[in-house]
């Protein structure tokens, strides 16, 4: 199993601040199609994906207990 890490408005959106998913194997590409699919976070444009505290490019392969992050873009003024 992986734990997916949520901050801001995904965490908001799901209501808790980490999901868990088996997304070993998967590309950080096929994990963000499948987290906009099934999980309840809304669209992922635009949100950046780290995996182990690395930001990870959608060509990445997800390990089995990798820690993923998903990461909203920064705003304020």
């Amino acid at each position: 199993m992986n734990k997916v890490l949520l901050f801001a408005q995904l965490k908001e959106n799901a209501g808790k601040s980490f999901i868990e998913i088996n997304a070993a194997g998967k590309t950080v590409g096929e994990l963000r199609a499948y987290l906009e699919k099934k999980a309840s976070l809304g669209s992922l444009d635009g949100i950046m994906i780290a995996v182990n505290e690395e930001f990870a490019k959608d060509e990445k392969v997800i390990g089995e207990h990798d820690e993923i992050a998903l990461i909203p873009p920064v705003s304020g003024g």
